[in-house]
Order: C-alpha cells, then sequence, then structure tokens
C-alpha cells in the first residue's frame, strides 16, 4: 500500500441541494475531487419534459449557475477536478452552459461528457423486457430510458485530462469510483478494491446524511445551519476514512456512517453496480480521531454482464389539495370535508360524462395516521387535511382543484388556510418501470475537444458467484433470561430508512454489540410485516451486516408506488425508520440504556 490519499468531497445529494456544499468543501478543506450527484430515479422524466420546452434544457442547471458559478476559478487555481450526473438527458447542453460560464470568467478548463446512457433510440428492440421486479409488460408510453452506466468512462474522461465530467445516468457511486479508477489503476477485476470505491460513493452521494444529516440522536448534531459536507480520504488497497471540513457542524461518526451505508440498499451481500457486485456485510467502522471514520472490509465479486434501466412512463394525472382545520374534532372535521369534496367531485364527473379517480387517498396530518394501529393521537386540535387523487384525464382534476377552497366557507367550522396558496395544479403521474439489459446494448462515449473515443466494458458474467465467505452472525437467542425489561427500539439501536421505487428499507444498527441476539430474536420479518401492516402490502426480508452489528430490513410494495406516482405524504420512506424506533422489545435488564 502506498502513502498515497485521494480526497474526495460530496458536494450534492439530490437536485436541489443546498448552495454552500460546493464553496465549503472548495474553500474550508483540501480536496482533490468534488462529486455532485442530482439525478433520483424519476428525475430524467422531469427533464425530458423540460427538454420538450426548450431543446437547451433537460440538465440540471443549479450545477452551473449556483454550484460552478462560485467556485469556478478556485477549482482551476487548485486543481480541484469535478464529477457530476448534472447531464441527465442533455449532457451537451450542460457542457455548452458550462463554457459559457468559463469563458465568462476568464476560466481556461477542460470539460468532458460521457454519453451512451439513453436508449431510447432502441425503443422498440426493447418492448419484449419485462419490469425486472414484478414481471410486468413495458407501458406503451415510454418517456425516457437510461442505463446506468459505470466508472471506467469517467476514469477515461480523467485520463484524458478533463478538469470536469458532465455523465448523464450513471451509477451514483460511479462519480466517486471513476477518480479512485484513475488515481490507483485499478482493473476491472480488481473486485475488492472496485467494491470499496463503490462503498465510498456510496457514502458520499448523500451529502449531509453521512455527516449528521437525519441522524438518529439528532440532538448531538451541532450547527445544523453550518452542517459539514462529507469527504473521504481514500488509499489504494480500498480502506477509507470520512470525515468533514475543520470547524463545521455536523458530527461524523461510526453511528452516522453507518447509518448512511445502510441507506436505500437491499441485500448487502449483492449490492449489484454495473462494475462489480459488492458484499459489505464484512464492512468494520472505527473512529480514530474527532469526526473521523476508518472504513475497512468491502468485498467484490465480479461485475454481472448487464446493466439496470430506468425507464419512466406517464400513467394519468395527480393533485393534492390541502386546507388547515382548527377546533374540537379537528380530525373528524377533516375527513368529513374530504369525504364531501370527493363526493362532490365524482357527481361532478359523472354529470359531465367523466370517470371515477383512479386512487385517492386520504391523509389527516397530525393526527399521527401514518402510524395506523401505532397511532397515540386522540384528540388533535390543529390538524392539516391532505387529499391526493388521481385520474386519467386532467379536466377532472381541473374541476377537483376548483373544490378545495369552497370548503372554507361551506362546511366545517375552523377551516382556514390552504398553506399551499392558490388553487393545486394536476401533474403527471410519473412512474418507473426497471429492467435489464445486456452491456453491449449500451455504448459508452467519452467526448472532450469535439474528440470522441468509445470505452470499451468487461463484459462481466452471466451468472453470479457465491460469495467467497459468510460472516458469522450473532445468533438469535432463545435463552429467558431472569431479569428481563421492556425497552423502546430508539435507546438499543440507530436507524435509518429508505426509497428504492415502491419498495422501503430500514436499516438499524445496534448501539452495544451485546445486543444483537436479542435484537435478531426480538426483530423478525413476521414482526416488522405486522407492524407496517398497515403501510407494506408485500414482503419482507431481514439481512445481517455483522461486521458493524447492522441489519437491514428490506419491505416491498411499501409505498404506494413510490416517488412521483405516490399520493402518500412520505412516498420516499423517511418516517419509516423513525415509526419503528417506537417499538418495544425484552431485553436484559442488564443492557438496557
Amino acid at each position: 500500500m502506498t502513502d498515497k490519499i485521494v480526497r474526495i468531497g460530496g458536494a450534492s445529494a439530490f437536485w436541489g441541494d443546498s448552495g454552500v456544499a460546493a464553496p465549503q468543501l472548495v474553500r474550508r478543506a483540501k480536496v482533490d475531487y468534488l462529486m455532485f450527484d442530482f439525478l433520483a430515479e424519476v428525475t430524467l422524466s422531469i427533464m425530458v419534459n423540460a427538454k420538450r420546452r426548450d431543446p437547451k434544457m433537460g440538465y440540471a442547471g443549479d450545477f452551473v449557475t449556483v454550484a460552478m458559478a462560485q467556485v469556478l476559478r478556485e477549482l482551476k487555481q487548485k486543481k480541484i477536478r469535478v464529477i457530476s450526473n448534472a447531464g441527465g438527458i442533455n449532457p451537451q447542453s450542460c457542457v455548452d452552459a458550462l463554457k459559457a460560464l468559463a469563458a465568462e470568467q476568464g476560466v481556461d478548463i477542460r470539460i468532458a461528457h460521457v454519453e451512451g446512457d439513453d436508449l431510447l433510440p432502441q425503443l422498440e428492440h426493447l418492448r419484449s423486457r419485462k419490469e425486472m421486479f414484478s414481471g410486468a409488460p413495458m407501458p406503451e408510453t415510454i418517456v425516457s430510458m437510461n442505463a446506468y452506466l459505470g466508472a471506467f468512462p469517467i476514469a477515461r474522461a480523467l485520463d484524458e485530462g478533463a478538469d470536469i465530467v458532465v455523465t448523464g445516468r450513471c451509477a451514483d457511486s460511479a462519480m466517486a469510483l471513476g477518480p479512485l479508477i484513475h488515481e490507483f489503476g485499478w482493473k476491472a477485476d480488481d473486485w475488492d478494491r472496485l467494491s470499496a470505491g463503490t462503498l465510498i460513493g456510496h457514502i458520499l452521494e448523500c451529502g449531509a446524511q453521512a455527516t449528521g444529516g437525519l441522524h438518529t440522536d439528532w440532538e448531538k448534531v451541532e450547527r445544523w445551519e453550518d452542517i459539514g459536507y462529507p469527504i473521504a480520504e481514500c488509499r489504494s488497497d480500498g480502506s477509507f476514512v470520512v470525515t468533514k471540513p475543520e470547524g463545521t457542524g455536523g458530527l461524523v461518526t461510526a453511528a452516522t456512517v453507518g447509518e448512511q451505508l445502510l441507506y436505500e440498499i437491499g441485500d448487502p451481500a449483492a449490492y449489484i453496480v454495473p462494475d462489480v457486485a459488492c458484499d459489505f456485510r464484512a464492512v468494520t467502522m472505527k473512529e480514530i480521531g474527532k469526526d473521523r471514520v476508518e472504513v475497512k472490509g468491502a468485498r467484490g465479486r465480479p461485475a454481472t454482464s448487464t446493466y439496470k434501466v430506468s425507464a419512466t412512463y406517464m400513467d394519468g394525472w395527480r393533485a393534492f389539495g390541502n386546507l388547515t382545520i382548527v377546533g374540537i374534532d379537528a380530525v373528524k372535521k377533516a375527513e368529513r370535508t374530504a369525504e364531501a369534496i370527493l363526493a362532490r367531485t365524482r357527481a361532478m364527473f359523472r354529470d359531465h360524462n367523466v370517470g371515477d379517480y383512479t386512487e385517492t387517498s386520504i391523509e389527516i396530518l397530525g393526527a399521527e395516521q401514518q402510524y395506523g394501529p401505532h397511532s397515540r393521537v386522540r384528540d388533535a386540535r390543529e390538524v392539516v387535511m391532505k387529499l391526493g387523487v388521481k385520474h386519467p384525464d386532467k379536466r377532472a382534476l381541473q374541476m377537483f382543484a376548483r373544490e378545495i377552497s369552497p370548503a372554507g366557507t361551506s362546511w366545517s367550522p375552523g377551516t382556514t388556510g390552504n398553506f399551499g396558496g392558490g388553487r393545486p395544479d394536476p401533474a403527471p403521474v410519473v412512474r418507473l418501470f426497471s429492467f435489464l439489459v445486456e452491456k453491449s446494448a449500451a455504448h459508452p462515449v467519452v467526448v472532450i475537444d469535439d474528440k470522441r473515443m468509445a470505452v470499451e466494458i468487461a463484459p462481466g458474467v452471466a451468472e453470479l458467484p457465491p460469495p467467497a465467505d459468510t460472516p458469522a452472525v450473532a445468533p438469535a437467542t432463545s435463552a429467558a433470561d431472569a431479569l428481563t425489561t421492556k425497552v423502546r427500539l430508539l435507546d438499543l439501536v440507530w436507524a435509518r430508512s429508505g426509497d428504492k421505487g415502491d419498495s422501503a428499507n430500514i436499516g438499524v444498527i445496534a448501539r452495544d454489540p451485546r445486543l444483537m441476539p436479542y435484537l435478531r430474536r426480538e426483530l423478525t420479518t413476521e414482526r416488522v410485516k405486522e407492524y407496517f401492516a398497515h403501510l407494506v402490502l408485500g414482503e419482507v426480508t431481514r439481512f445481517d451486516l455483522p461486521g458493524f452489528n447492522a441489519m437491514n430490513f428490506l419491505m416491498t410494495k411499501a409505498l404506494g408506488g413510490g416517488g412521483a406516482a405516490s399520493l402518500r405524504n412520505d412516498p420516499l420512506a423517511k418516517g419509516f425508520a423513525q415509526m419503528l424506533l417506537d417499538l418495544e422489545i425484552e431485553v436484559p435488564s442488564n443492557l438496557a440504556v
């Protein structure tokens, strides 16, 4: 192992993240690279609509007008290189905007972009593909179709001297793995190192979520307003240290980093990205100083022979109406108000020969309705009625939109503001359709200085070999301890939840390793399924990560369609872990915190 350290900063978690991240990492820390993640699974469909309105759009404009506009000169001066998927469906326009910015600021900078992820031109050829989870046939109205490309095209762009690399759809983690392949010369069969580099990207890709953002022990996280963004100090053997700029707020501990590792994963033994099949079960975390956590132990297996493709399609329209209702019996008044709006608009639909809603959702915010049978609210006196509806005809939802405000003078006393302001605008329902395609179907190309270079990608394996070894897992205890007590999970574990399409996951980490046998005994898939029965319609699977005393629960059909296809107030499973932390389990009295 050499002494060389490559420092990568995570400067954006999504399209809309704070503009303070890039200046903070550039001016208050030492970094070699910045990675900017802008693409959620359905963001590309939003960009498709933008490009239809204006052929020059279809990329994340904030990357240029906010992030790069603030730091471009300093990036050049400090020789900091940048990788971002801000290109969306129009990387060339993103590059053009960057070049215009550089000219305006008088900065001489080389910009490359990666093409080849857009498979929409092959739509008819790929029509027979089935959805990879449900087996459903491909819908007719596909509007975007993008393969998740890997890190080697990014590494090639850096090899060619690019200061900024813009991509379309790629694996989020590839934006950190690419620089490490470039810096350390990792090869396509360096499975363990590629897995480690993928883990680095996974830790960084959600910005401040690794440095105290969304942390279970939120009260211990200081100075939210100046929270530090994450930096990974990476070595050639794949080990790395997670930290943040000195003097910033936030918190970097084994718990904050561990929570981010668990975010939005499924099987930790088969976290599959384009370049490698990762195994995170034996990953260890060690606090080696203030706000410094060393991470080791990622393992890898050969990459598969396929890319995951995320296609999106339009499936009608949706709209939301909300009203604040105050006073005695506020919950009952809010529920009746929502029911009256639905009954009135359905009658209007019949009069206009319009069909019924395809889906409706009534949620009374402030009444803990998301908790279902676990709600503790019995007599809320101030709530928000949130009414979500779907319909194939936009005109029907325009009728619906007109019938929210009349409730203010027609029905319940205490009805007040529509805090969204004005009539709700119907929006298209964008659904995700994921499938696999052979790597030969995509042809990654790096473009720099008007030069186009095809990037050869290793074909991968048709069948994933089994892991080389399986880490030992603490067995679930069956012994009845003499002195036990019931304790909330909040006092026993750290937890985080996230989404992937219509699936949700909850990762839990034991605060004390001695708790693991009891957590495995008490937190069974059956018990978690029962706890979330009012929300989760599919299966619950549990996976173990013994390297840092953690478990991950994957729940399918959990989010009402998920993302832009869901009518729920929490379509991203952000609150699932928080709800589970209220569950009480039985542990020995001497282990109760």
